[in-house]
């Protein structure tokens, strides 16, 4: 009994991810750091700078899952990003952004899509939950179908594939996994109208749990093989009816803006992908 737990910890450790094996801090001079044998990582922010760091892989589709735990208090005017992104002047880039907040007010997901070089696709949260007591899991699908946003397994937000009707999709540029703590106080918290509070500082998020399960791009090819497909099922993954409904039901009672709803910003006409059936 004692040798088959062992074996199943030794194993549990093994599988587990580690910051150091698959991710490089880039910036901060310090600010980032992983911790607990790779099991944690940490990004500071203090009034010179922040921090931030990538994934050492790029990957073209994937699922990336990852536990955040943000900023605590009263983290207005700081921003702490977790995203995909291509390299260049046109690239793609698949967004999770938590936009800070005096204390006690909601924090705000804001949430995007690049196509070459152009987004303009916002769409913005609250959440059921206050974010900074405990982790929760932030998972971004990406496959050739459709982009889904979610948290906890909850999908918040879905963008298909439509380029059928001429909508651009990323489809054709790897992207690496990114995260930063940075200060934004010109427009995160209220448009701008509150300020970092720098008698707070320094202010820290807390990462664990990284789960890439994706194609690695490396040489200009895939990891992933055609002949085998069942081993990658979140590349024809869709949503099911269940979780539409909780999709619908975060839309509903969470979202608090919607590119797709604002007239006034689109007032010769909304994005193609707003009227698709």
């Amino acid at each position: 009994m004692k040798v088959s737990l062992l074996l199943s910890l030794l194993l549990g450790f093994a599988s587990a991810a580690n910051f150091n094996q698959d991710i490089d801090v880039t910036w901060g001079d310090g600010r980032g750091k992983i911790l607990d044998n790779g099991q944690l990582l940490t990004l500071t922010l203090d009034k010179f700078s922040g921090s931030g760091f990538q994934s050492k892989n790029e990957y073209l589709f994937g699922k990336i899952d990852m536990n955040l735990k943000l900023v605590p208090g009263n983290s207005a005017g700081t921003v702490t990003t977790y995203y995909l992104r291509s390299q260049g002047s046109t690239w793609d880039e698949i967004d999770f952004e938590f936009l800070g907040n005096l204390s006690g007010d909601p924090y705000t997901i804001h949430t995007n899509v690049y196509c070459g070089g152009k987004g303009d696709r916002e769409q913005q949260f609250h959440l059921w939950f206050d974010p900074t007591k405990d982790f929760h899991t932030y998972s971004l699908l990406w496959n050739p179908q459709r982009i889904i946003f979610s948290v906890d397994g909850t999908p918040i937000r879905e963008f298909k594939n439509l380029e059928s009707i001429g909508v651009p999709f990323p489809k054709r540029q790897p992207m690496r996994v990114y995260s930063s703590l940075w200060n934004a106080n010109d427009w995160a918290t209220r448009g701008g109208l509150i300020k970092t509070d720098w008698s707070k500082a320094p202010f820290t998020a807390a990462y664990r749990n990284y789960k890439a399960d994706a194609c690695v791009w490396s040489s200009g090819k895939s990891s992933c093989s055609s002949s085998s497909p069942s081993r990658n099922s979140w590349l024809s993954q869709e949503l099911d009816i269940g979780s539409q409904q909780r999709l619908k039901w975060v839309q509903k009672n969470y979202m608090i803006y919607n590119y797709c709803a604002d007239t006034k910003r689109f007032h010769q006409g909304l994005p193609k992908e707003c009227t698709a059936r």
